[in-house]
């Protein structure tokens, strides 16, 4: 009977101490020690419904590359670019240094690209070929910022041999790619092609698109690396831009 009456007791107290509590002015500060957890579990929910993962269907339509539309309603086109844009997060890349780089050379990729007529998302290619840094070479030979083959990197208008290599060069090699992403345009009509023939070389994929007898990106049975170049620089392009959905915090 007395433990009944203590627990009776205890629990009229707590009630009487929480409306005391309630009933206190608004100017007056009650500390919680909850308070924080909830504010940031709330901050957490908040970025979380931001992520691709919770919003799937309007972001991925949201994507687009060279100012067109991403097919992504295509169930292939969709699952690569989630692959690629897991890959290529800031939680599984060096992120500081990408970032750090990212903010120092893209303006003046993008100043450069545009006096020539090329949209803004060609700026992303050297970070998918060199990372931007110059001493990035292929065992095939290519090398700088653009990864240059020696050949395509004399055709358009840059030095490379024994005493000197222009492929190194920041803006030399920078106008010269756009002076060959002209070119590619003016042959493929198209600037998602040209993302794809700068990649395994005009010809190649003329032989492709003859073949198979389609010219979308999108459909062209091509090989591995070319088959997902596009989708590297849309997942470059969404991690740079949208730092924070992927895990970098500026």
């Amino acid at each position: 009977m007395i433990k009944k009456r203590v627990l009776c007791f205890t629990a009229i107290l707590s009630i009487m101490v929480l409306s005391k509590l309630q009933s206190r002015p608004q100017g007056i500060s009650i500390e919680n020690p909850y308070k924080q957890i909830m504010l940031e579990h709330a901050a957490r929910l908040k970025e979380e419904a931001k992520s691709p993962r919770n919003n799937s269907k309007a972001y991925f339509s949201s994507l687009t590359f060279a100012e067109a539309s991403v097919p992504t309603e295509d169930v292939k086109v969709k699952s690569k670019l989630s692959q690629y844009l897991a890959k290529f997060s800031f939680k599984k890349v060096r992120s500081h240094e990408m970032h750090n780089r990212a903010d120092k050379y893209l303006p003046k990729i993008a100043k450069i690209l545009k006096s020539y007529g090329i949209p803004e998302d060609f700026k992303y290619i050297p970070i998918v070929e060199s990372g931007l840094d110059p001493r990035v070479s292929s065992h095939k030979g290519a090398g700088g910022y653009w990864q240059f083959m020696p050949t395509t990197a004399r055709l358009y208008g840059l030095k490379v041999n024994g005493n000197v290599d222009e492929r190194k060069d920041f803006i030399k090699s920078t106008h010269a790619a756009a002076r060959y992403l002209k070119s590619l345009y003016e042959e493929f009509g198209d600037w998602t092609l040209v993302a794809a023939a700068y990649n395994v070389g005009g010809g190649s994929l003329k032989s492709s698109i003859r073949n198979q007898k389609k010219d979308d990106y999108y459909k062209l049975r091509l090989n591995g690396e070319t088959a997902s170049y596009v989708y590297k620089i849309i997942s470059v392009k969404e991690v740079i831009e949208n730092p924070r959905m992927y895990g970098y915090k500026i």
